[in-house]
């Protein structure tokens, strides 16, 4: 008989099973991990013992309050972005941050602390977050923020579910003038010239990300295409509301071999080509400018039933654009080229106490899991540390304990936080035996 396995976005499995249901408070008590839709790409959200109890919490996604004036709204933990989005975009409003995916929890948008094409104007969704109410490891249920218990608070966000369990968040919406984006984008030619477009579009627009091509060769190396959008007025957008996207699934694994270093680059040319003019400026709908990859559901099937990852890093603005050069060409010297590479320009570091991004320049790399996945990881983490950057926990699951340290000197802040929460670290993962030095038995 099979054993039952987790996984997360990535496909790397690990022995357990979780337990669903409506009130979190209930079954939180021997919980030893929260987790929501599993979006997290590596072990953040799995098991570290396949005895430990994780409960799923998508099943409590009820919203509990919301204020039409304010725009202040209070939901369970378990609430999907998809359905928030669903339900406030046509009345004008919009999450203040919002990831790649709406395929997320409000829970693990503040355990990972998200971020998005906004980061350089509005900061993590944390900075945006009013309260939480959570379960501390000892089976005490209380409310924590900015200005109550805001230790717990700001190492809850961005701590990766090991402070506590959310039970529910209280957050402030954003106002928005249309459901539509008026965009701009913007074809450029070489890896330098990139950087320096998204930096000036910095301060004229307040959402900006990028896609860029790893498989060029030469001096177009790193060219892409540069997308930047706000809302649209009133005046700009079509008097009706976009239209949503139909679902679309992939309906099989693709073998490995699918994804190679020639289809790669094929797609990447025909990519960086699709917009043969130099600027395309329109108006779009908000869910194919935010969420690109929803499109097609399941697509993290194409890389095989293999797995893969993804590797994120912020390099910080004084390793200038030499660092993201030397990151790039280690890259694609590593084999590490990929058709989805993204770089996104961070603003001011944030408050959580393990928060992703840092004043600087973020690039994100799919990759395929293979004999080489850990010499690449350590490769590149050895780089990152020498450019003073570090990586994303939502992503990671090779970086070893000693690079992460290296990474990251907030992480003696972090265990004293958890010393003082969840001193028998009853709170584990598999991510935090390996990153942590948890126990992984008792």
């Amino acid at each position: 008989m099979t054993e039952p396995t987790l996984s997360g976005w990535g496909r790397l499995p690990a022995p357990g099973t979780e337990n669903l249901g409506e009130n979190l408070v209930r079954l939180s008590g021997e919980a030893r991990l929260f987790r929501g839709l599993g979006r997290s790409y590596g072990d953040s959200s799995l098991p570290a013992d396949a005895t430990d109890r994780v409960i799923g919490t998508r099943l409590a996604n009820r919203i509990l309050s919301f204020d039409s004036e304010t725009g202040v709204l209070r939901a369970e933990a378990g609430l999907c972005l998809r359905d928030l989005n669903l339900t406030f975009i046509q009345r004008g409003w919009f999450t203040p941050v919002t990831p790649g995916t709406q395929f997320v929890t409000l829970g693990g948008m503040v355990a990972s602390d998200v971020h998005g094409k906004n980061h350089h104007i509005a900061g993590c969704f944390g900075a945006h977050v009013r309260a939480l109410r959570m379960c501390l490891a000892d089976g005490d249920i209380v409310s924590c923020s900015p200005t109550e218990r805001a230790d717990l608070f700001w190492g809850a966000v961005g701590g990766m579910g090991l402070l506590g369990h959310i039970l529910e968040v209280e957050v402030q919406m954003q106002r928005i003038s249309s459901s539509w984006i008026q965009m701009e984008s913007e074809r450029l030619g070489s890896l330098s010239e990139f950087l320096s477009a998204i930096q000036e579009s910095a301060a004229q627009w307040p959402m900006t990300v990028g896609w860029i091509d790893l498989a060029a060769t030469g001096k177009s190396r790193g060219r892409g295409l540069l997308n930047k959008g706000r809302w649209a007025l009133p005046t700009e957008a079509p008097a009706h509301p976009p239209p949503l996207k139909k679902e679309k699934r992939l309906p099989i694994d693709l073998p490995n071999f699918a994804l190679n270093p020639l289809t790669v680059r094929a797609f990447n040319m025909a990519y960086y080509w699709k917009q043969l003019k130099k600027k395309s400026v329109g108006v779009v709908s908000w869910e194919p400018f935010f969420y690109p990859l929803d499109a097609i559901l399941d697509w993290n099937r194409g890389y095989g039933k293999r797995g893969f990852v993804q590797y994120q890093c912020v390099l910080p603005r004084a390793s200038g654009v030499q660092g993201m050069q030397s990151l790039v060409e280690r890259l694609a010297k590593l084999g590490g080229i990929s058709p989805v590479t993204v770089i996104k320009d961070c603003g001011a570091q944030g408050q959580g106490v393990l928060s992703f991004p840092m004043e600087g320049m973020s690039l994100a790399v799919d990759m395929p899991v293979n004999a080489e996945i850990q010499s690449l990881t350590d490769r590149l983490n050895e780089l990152v540390i020498e450019l003073g950057g570090r990586i994303y926990l939502t992503k990671d699951r090779f970086t070893r304990p000693e690079h992460f340290a290296a990474m990251d000197r907030r992480l003696p802040a972090f265990f004293e936080l958890r010393q003082k929460w969840d001193p028998n670290r009853r709170l584990r993962s598999a991510q935090s035996v390996r990153l942590f030095g948890d126990s992984s038995k008792g």
